[in-house]
């Protein structure tokens, strides 16, 4: 049969202090997970094991092309996964305080969290 989806959830992550879009976006999908129970998928479909899961990550961000995908992904707790970084979140002008980061930008990023299973026939 393949994969099936199965859940979608969306998260919102921020820098406050540096303007970093890794942290941004590590944080929107810890925000995603945090906000799921993936009981459903034990209970109804008789999962096993979660790393049958599938989960595709999408991020909007300021500038994609700085995000470190791999330390995006270790956020991502079990399964296969994908990321797909696009622009988009926001970018404003903070408070820069050097010990907390490097400029003065505020960087939010958004997640959302597709989880696919692979179902048996």
């Amino acid at each position: 049969m393949g994969l099936e989806r199965y859940i979608v959830e969306i998260g919102l992550g921020a820098d406050l202090h540096g303007g970093d879009v890794t942290k941004a976006a590590q944080r929107a999908v810890r925000d995603a997970v945090s906000r799921s129970c993936l009981c459903g998928l034990f209970d109804i479909l008789h999962l096993d094991d979660p790393g049958k899961m599938h989960i595709a990550v999408k991020i909007g961000c300021p500038d994609p092309g700085r995000l470190e995908r791999d330390r995006v992904l270790e956020a991502v707790p079990f399964g296969s996964k994908t990321l797909e970084a696009v622009e988009g979140g926001l970018g404003v002008r903070g408070l820069a305080l050097p010990a907390l980061g490097a400029g003065d930008t505020i960087v939010i990023a958004v997640a959302a969290l597709t989880v696919y299973v692979d179902i048996a026939p």
